[in-house]
């Protein structure tokens, strides 16, 4: 049963056309994932669905009997209510005063809360974010129109988010940016792009095959245009004198493709990492402890970071993650420990907040403020070429930032601090308000990074693409490498974990391998600076093994030049070479390893 029907919908906000004589409607029980870059209206549609906005043209028809509840992005409150207050108040009918209680206490406490009484004034952002979807999920609602649910929450919160949501008898419209979640929960996908809404009726996965379907269509239609455009300038150039009905037509014909705009594709960043080059020394945690009003966050914990590695950081929300982010940083002091940082090392800090940005100031004089160029591998790239990158094209890099919506912004704020060309790149829950194709180009720039990335983020995609190991705080302080497990087992299979501050830093052995671009992944923590005995006489034999396998690599390549027409012979031999090479990659990045520690203890002997 249909439930709600858009019809020929346009929107404009200041000069920017959000939508385009659109249309959509929502049906019954369905689950529907609205995604598209910031700043294309994903927000402004669910205000028109919730009809808390209107439209500039076109209709918006809802049934009579229809009831939709709506969870803004960023939530407001009545000024020193309790949070129980808030949520009884929005949902208490007729029907229900006698059980809402006992089920107002029930949501609040699977997001977290067991003192009814707080004022909601009290709270962050994330925990008010949180008291606003436990009053929208207790609500008897025929849609539930939810934007960003997912922001702030943990893994073991959006875990059973992911579960209710399934189950809801009802339909849902969401904003999410949690790709996972948004594969699991939704059965079909809305897709605004430069003023259309394509609808996919499948998930996720799904909608990422049929976009591929949809721009391959798209590239030979183009294609098609350009050659018949081609012919048509031929035949004009012979001297058509426009005589004939005919011959006008095509002269018409002519212009029409001339005029023409192609469709231009949403292109991923292929961009060459942004980094100003590192000492040998780079940010060493020795023994750091850290408490807070009482509460021990960090517990004697020790690391030290080597480049090229990118380490997250996950546990639940007040655990000390972004308190250990700002020890890092030099925002604040251990209470005993010490945090020792090289003289060569920059580091760009991602924050969960925006830094302030000036409204009155072009997106692209903010950038150039930081720098007008800036180095990579490829060279050297300007503001402009940085802004284009990020999908702030030539128009919204001459706008005013006052001007751009709140994902726009927090785009324009990472370009800023990537444009300062870390070497040490910290990323404070990265994936919140951030649309789903910037942290794709997000997670390609990362793999090119050639520094140190520091992570905190519940989000399981990102940390797939992007983390080489994860750290799990506990109850008591403790941190604790996890090990032989995927990125969903560990943040699924650590609620209420308390970890021992004599586990911190506990790592792989070399024999795992569970890096990003399969990269192996040896224990570089907390540990007295010497050789073990394994490590000393591994250490003194390395470069010989590499010789080794160099030596096997150039034999195969020999054998397969001296038999190009014996293709079971040379598909066997690239078989081994294949895996020669992964053999000798895995010695290099260990050499890398133990000539660093090598390192390390000389200096410490000194």
């Amino acid at each position: 049963m249909n439930l709600l029907t858009i019809k020929d919908m346009s929107k404009a906000y200041t000069d920017k056309i959000l939508f385009d004589h659109v249309d959509f409607s929502i049906n019954e029980n369905e689950k529907i994932g609205v995604i598209g870059i910031n700043g294309t209206g994903k927000s402004t549609l669910l205000k028109i669905a919730a009809g808390l906005s209107e439209a500039d043209s076109g209709s918006v028809v809802k049934g009579s009997n229809v009831h939709i509840r709506y969870l803004p992005q960023n939530p407001d409150f009545t000024p020193g209510s309790t949070i129980y207050e808030y949520v009884i108040k929005a949902n208490t009918t007729q029907d229900n005063q006698w059980s809402i209680e006992g089920e107002a206490k029930t949501i609040l406490n699977k997001l977290g809360f067991s003192e009814y009484d707080t004022v909601v004034d009290s709270l962050s952002g994330g925990e008010k974010k949180r008291v606003a979807l436990a009053g929208a999920l207790l609500a008897r609602a025929d849609i539930l129109i939810l934007d960003e649910p997912t922001n702030h929450l943990d893994r073991w919160m959006t875990n059973w988010l992911e579960k209710y949501l399934t189950a809801y008898k009802g339909a849902i419209l969401m904003v999410t940016h949690d790709r996972y979640f948004l594969d699991r929960v939704s059965s079909r996908i809305l897709e605004i792009d430069r003023g259309s809404v394509y609808s996919y009726e499948t998930n996720y996965e799904g909608f990422l095959e049929l976009k591929a379907q949809r721009e391959e269509m798209a590239d030979s239609s183009e294609q098609k245009r350009r050659n018949i455009l081609r012919r048509e300038l031929e035949w004009i150039k012979r001297g058509a004198k426009a005589r004939s009905t005919k011959q006008k037509a095509r002269i018409d014909r002519y212009n029409e493709l001339k005029d023409a705009v192609p469709l231009k594709k949403n292109e991923s960043a292929q961009l060459s990492s942004v980094y100003t080059r590192m000492g040998k020394k780079t940010i060493e945690l020795h023994n750091v402890s850290k408490s807070y009003e009482g509460r021990l966050l960090i517990n004697d914990f020790s690391y030290i970071f080597l480049r090229n590695e990118a380490v997250a950081f996950v546990g639940k929300n007040g655990c000390g993650k972004s308190t250990l982010m700002r020890l890092i940083t030099g925002q604040e002091k251990p209470d005993s420990g010490e945090v020792e940082t090289g003289d060569t090392i920059r580091i760009g800090y991602f924050a969960q907040e925006n830094e302030e940005l000036n409204p009155n100031q072009r997106v692209i004089d903010c950038i150039k403020d930081v720098a007008e160029y800036v180095k990579t591998a490829d060279g050297s790239i300007s503001a402009s070429v940085m802004l284009e990158r990020f999908m702030f094209d030539a128009t919204l890099q001459y706008s005013m930032i006052g001007k751009l919506s709140g994902g726009e912004k927090r785009r324009l704020y990472l370009i800023k601090v990537l444009m300062a060309a870390p070497n040490v790149l910290i990323l404070d829950e990265p994936t919140n308000d951030l649309d789903i194709q910037t942290l794709s180009i997000l997670e390609d720039y990362l793999e090119d990074f050639d520094g140190i990335t520091i992570i905190v983020s519940h989000d399981r995609y990102f940390l797939d693409r992007t983390a080489d190991r994860i750290f799990v705080f506990g109850d008591d302080g403790g941190i604790t490498e996890e090990v032989h497990k995927d990125t969903d087992s560990i943040l699924e299979g650590t609620a209420g974990k308390g970890t021992g501050a004599s586990n911190a830093g506990k790592g792989a052995s070399a024999g795992d391998n569970g890096g990003k671009n399969g990269k192996a992944v040896w224990n570089k923590g907390e540990r007295a600076l010497k050789f073990s005995y394994q490590e000393q006489k591994e250490y003194d034999t390395i470069e010989d093994d590499i010789a080794e396998l160099e030596d096997r690599i150039a034999k195969l390549d020999e054998e397969m030049a001296g038999c190009a027409t014996d293709f079971v012979k040379l598909n066997e031999l690239g078989r081994q070479k294949e895996e020669t090479q992964k053999l000798l990659d895995g010695k290099y990045e260990r050499w890398e390893y133990l000539t660093e520690l090598a390192e390390k203890i000389k200096n410490n002997r000194m």
